[in-house]
């Protein structure tokens, strides 16, 4: 069965996860809920997972191909047990040389490493939608050019995994502005956050891609992403959905920031 594709939220560092013995801060508690929700919400379980986070860029794509990451603490100034978090899924270098294989046979250069870590976007967000990690993973970067036409071609190249029991995953941000929080944020975080959904989910597939390809064009785009790696993940997702229909699948206000996600398929 086709697996859908997906670009979700994986919070501000590891959000989810700051009371180290209780709930999550109520702010957190939707964005947590939906990701719980992930996999029970697919049409069946995957066999594995491809993951493009926008913690991660090389100079061309590059695929992960370690058999049991370590986690990279990319995150700063968070209570110490945050450090100390676990999630040991094991790796699916198999998948990855096959996203290598089907991006190279679509004319992209592309490298493999085994030694970098499962960074917070890969972590935080499946911890929570998949705490038993017990699906394997590969983990795919973003392309140091940041090329939105780039990363959609990526993903058209990657669309066969997922006939083949894998889900693709972008996980980012889709509002990212480290430098306004609250009420400074609120205007122009809904206004892009509406001016990009109509775009990822036009009806006409060539429009929509046309339409996220020119993301800078959309009202208040610079003041949402000033540099756009956490926009990135959703050009490979949407890229890898092709034709299918593309929904907002959950929207909410965290830090002031109008956050959406979306699913293909």
């Amino acid at each position: 069965m086709t697996q859908p594709t997906l670009f979700i939220p994986h919070g501000g560092g590891p959000c989810f996860f700051l009371n180290e013995n209780g709930p999550t801060d109520p702010m957190w508690q939707p964005m947590e809920s939906y990701l719980a929700g992930l996999i029970a919400s697919l049409p069946e379980r995957p066999r594995a997972i491809l993951l493009i986070s926008g913690h991660w860029e090389e100079r061309g794509f590059t695929v992960h191909t370690g058999a049991r990451p370590d986690l990279l603490f990319d995150y700063h100034g968070f209570p110490e047990h945050t450090y100390r978090l676990r999630w040991d899924a094991p790796g699916a270098p198999d998948v990855a040389r096959r996203a290598a294989d089907l991006l190279e046979a679509a004319g992209f250069a592309t490298a493999e490493e085994q030694a970098r870590g499962w960074d917070h976007g890969v972590f935080i967000p499946l911890k929570v939608a998949l705490p038993g990690a017990d699906i394997p993973l590969a983990q795919l970067s973003l392309r140091g050019d940041l090329d939105p036409a780039a990363h959609i071609a990526a993903g058209r190249a990657l669309a066969p995994l997922r006939d083949e029991g894998v889900l693709i995953v972008g996980s980012g941000m889709s509002f990212h502005n480290m430098r306004v929080r609250g009420s400074a944020a609120t205007g122009g975080a809904d206004i892009f956050d509406d001016a990009l959904t109509a775009a990822v989910t036009d009806p006409d597939p060539v429009m929509r891609s046309a339409r996220v390809v020119n993301w800078e064009a959309l009202p208040q785009a610079r003041f949402a992403h000033p540099r756009e790696e956490h926009l990135l993940p959703l050009m490979v997702a949407l890229g890898a959905g092709a034709d299918d229909p593309a929904i907002r699948d959950f929207t909410d206000h965290v830090l002031g920031w109008k956050v959406s996600a979306y699913r293909f398929g």
